[in-house]
């Protein structure tokens, strides 16, 4: 039967092979970079990203803006994966990735054009980031984790462009707060930033944020006669419900007359005044529940003066254990003097229409709150975003005691290093490792560009001052005076970590994207009116192609 189809593929399966599935990869990448290129540096331009429900968005953070947009094309979310690790491993530095990413393969597709393999453009890649890592390690300038003035510069850059101001305060709220939580592990400092409890209310402006060494609980006290403010607290912490326990298995109890229904309630009540008599006895003063607190319960802890909070988060508690050294227990019996913890102050304050407890005044914490304070709910999410980034940067440098030049110096160093480089290795990679050079220089252009500045100009200054007489390593495009500075006399210094992640992360998605030339889409199940439920869209925008 000579002639026949052979059908593989299911029915409406579509299928770019070759250059064209290559070109359109790089050109969702591209559309990507672009995208959030305008975002980046102290002169960067914010977005507003509208959802499907009205929901509003504004930030120039590149996560941010990658993470919100309803982004369709797979090759496209690759690149936004980058964004999300660049974000998760460092904070700062999420734009200069993906712009790094789109930048390389704009660069590659020059190459590929030229008729060289794109397997030998992704090992000269590999070969440029390799060697861009060990410069920049030379590069590096060692910090002291206790520098508390250079670990507040670092903040600064990391919040350098986000149009919230008050940048100054909350660098120091971000140093203060990882100090506190830092710990010595094996010789090494941790700075693990999941013990910062970050808590939103709007009101006020972001100079009324605050820190407190201690714990905000979102929640009020359970019952109106308890004491509003504790002195000296003794705080317990209970993993159990203060309420009279249903039987496990299905059970039916007949009451006969009123008086054993009198019992019965007695029984309950006498249960119940034995659970707040235990807490009295291990003389807690202050009790944290993750569970539920029955009513009854409520008014005899009043009656004992014991400030009460139910149904508190588990992050909360451990939280609360970590502040207070209290220890966590799983039923009223464990309950001694020794699992309580201590604290100067318990008490319930209104932040905003909202009564929280504060739990402050404690004894070496080894976990803190901020309190982010802003004009509107908008100002107040780019505060906290902001406030994410600065302390993380201040972690990674207390742990990796590493940091290089920013506004665009590293870059430039890397783009002269790597052209020097690209020679000694010859062959076909040589070109590879060229064009890793030039897309280097993307990050001052970008930085140039977005402050009104010509690129151009901008990148041949920045060469004259690395490559000239004076050889300065840290020189960079000083966006406000337009002029090239030394950027380590700017105080303008990023973590290591941020360039080397951000390094490794683009030139991953680069050559993985690089070496696809097949792409099998399957058919698309038709969607209902109105879009996928839940939306996630931008209102009234198509999804990003």
């Amino acid at each position: 039967m000579t002639g026949t189809p052979i059908v593989i593929l299911k029915e409406g399966t579509k299928r770019d092979k070759g250059k064209g599935a290559q070109s359109n990869n790089i050109a969702a990448a591209k559309a990507i970079a672009d995208a959030v290129r305008t975002t980046l540096g102290p002169r960067g331009m914010d977005k507003m990203l509208v959802d499907s429900l009205g929901d509003v968005v504004i930030t120039n953070d590149g996560a941010t803006i990658l993470k919100e947009i309803d982004i369709e094309h797979p090759a496209a979310k690759m690149v936004v994966e980058v964004s999300k690790t660049q974000d998760n491993e460092c904070g700062d530095g999420t734009t200069t990735a993906v712009v790094i990413a789109g930048e390389l393969l704009k660069k590659a597709e020059e190459l590929t054009e030229s008729n060289i393999h794109a397997t030998i453009v992704a090992n000269g890649y590999r070969l440029a980031a390799d060697e861009a890592k060990k410069v920049l390690v030379k590069m590096s300038i060692k910090t002291s984790p206790e520098d508390k003035k250079l670990l507040g510069d670092i903040a600064k850059t990391a919040m350098t462009g986000k149009s919230i101001g008050a940048s100054e305060h909350l660098s120091q709220i971000a140093v203060a707060a990882v100090m506190a939580i830092k710990e010595k592990i094996d010789g090494k400092s941790i700075a693990d930033i999941d013990n910062i409890k970050v808590e939103k209310k709007y009101g006020g402006s972001a100079h009324d944020t605050m820190m407190l060494n201690g714990i905000i609980v979102d929640k009020e006290r359970v019952h109106p006669r308890m004491p509003q403010h504790v002195k000296n607290a003794k705080i317990a912490l209970l993993n159990a419900a203060m309420e009279v326990k249903k039987t496990e298995v299905s059970a039916e109890i007949k009451i006969e007359d009123v008086s054993q229904l009198s019992k019965f309630l007695d029984e309950e009540e006498r249960m119940l005044k034995e659970m707040v008599e235990k807490v009295k006895d291990s003389k807690a003063n202050v009790l944290f529940c993750q569970k539920g607190i029955d009513d009854l319960a409520q008014h005899y802890l009043a009656k004992e003066g014991i400030y009460a909070v139910r149904r508190v988060k588990e992050s909360d508690m451990k939280k609360l254990a970590k502040a207070t050294s209290a220890k966590i227990v799983s039923s009223l019996n464990e309950l001694t003097k020794k699992e309580l913890g201590e604290a100067k102050h318990v008490e319930e304050k209104k932040v905003a229409n909202d009564e929280m407890t504060f739990v402050s005044g404690c004894k070496n914490p080894k976990a803190v709150s901020i309190l982010v304070r802003g004009g509107t709910e908008h100002v107040v999410d780019e505060v906290e975003r902001s406030l994410h980034d600065a302390l993380k940067v201040v972690a990674v440098t207390i742990e990796d005691q590493k940091v290089v030049a920013g506004g665009g110096a590293t870059e430039i160093e890397l783009a002269i290093h790597l052209r020097r480089f690209a020679a000694t290795v010859g062959g076909r990679e040589q070109l590879a490792i060229e064009a890793f050079a030039e897309a280097m220089e993307v990050i001052p252009r970008a930085l140039a560009e977005n402050a009104g500045l010509d690129g151009i100009d901008t990148i041949i200054d920045l060469k004259k001052a690395h490559g000239g007489k004076s050889k300065n390593k840290n020189s960079g495009i000083n966006v406000i005076t337009g002029k090239v500075t030394d950027m380590a006399k700017m105080k303008v210094l990023e973590p290591l970590r941020v360039k080397t992640q951000a390094l490794e992360s683009a030139t991953e998605v680069a050559t993985m994207i690089l070496r696809i030339d097949d792409v099998i889409a399957a058919k698309h199940t038709e969607m209902p009116a109105g879009g996928p439920p839940g939306g996630g869209g931008m209102g009234g925008m198509p999804p990003m192609m």
